[in-house]
């Protein structure tokens, strides 16, 4: 997939982030690696605990992450878990209706992740030169 052309991030925003971070993209994009996973490891457990309570804190940890490297999708779908679990909290209701989307959540980090990945690899930056018509990321 050229990283480019993805739906799952918006360039401008991730653009903007590298552009702040400079050369601590990268390493910043390793706590995301990490965080992310442990997050999304949460929310896992949560759901398989009915636990709307402890799935509130690691969804939003994850949509803030998510929103600072344009991982528009991710942060879409943290949000949606966040809201609901706070509601269910609200209301002392489980979970239950968030099961598709958190069964979902890990191969949706994780391609997210990939394709950021791969966009932050310098080889990768030099095999795709920016040029006329090219958005720059």
């Amino acid at each position: 997939m050229e990283p480019l052309e993805s739906e799952l991030i918006d360039w401008t925003v991730c653009a903007a982030t590298r552009s702040s971070l400079g050369p601590n993209f990268v390493r910043i994009l390793g706590y995301f690696r990490e965080d992310g996973t442990d997050s999304v490891s949460k929310i896992e457990a949560a759901m398989r605990a009915k636990d709307p309570v402890a799935m509130v804190m690691a969804a939003h940890t994850l949509k803030g992450e998510a929103l600072q490297f344009g991982a528009l999708r991710l942060w879409g779908t943290a949000e949606v878990i966040e809201m609901t679990a706070r509601a269910c909290v609200e209301h002392h209701d489980t979970p239950d209706e968030l099961l598709e989307l958190v069964v979902g959540l890990r191969s949706m980090f994780e391609e997210t992740l990939a394709v950021l990945e791969e966009d932050a690899s310098p080889v990768v930056r030099e095999r795709h030169p920016l040029g006329f018509g090219r958005q720059f990321g």
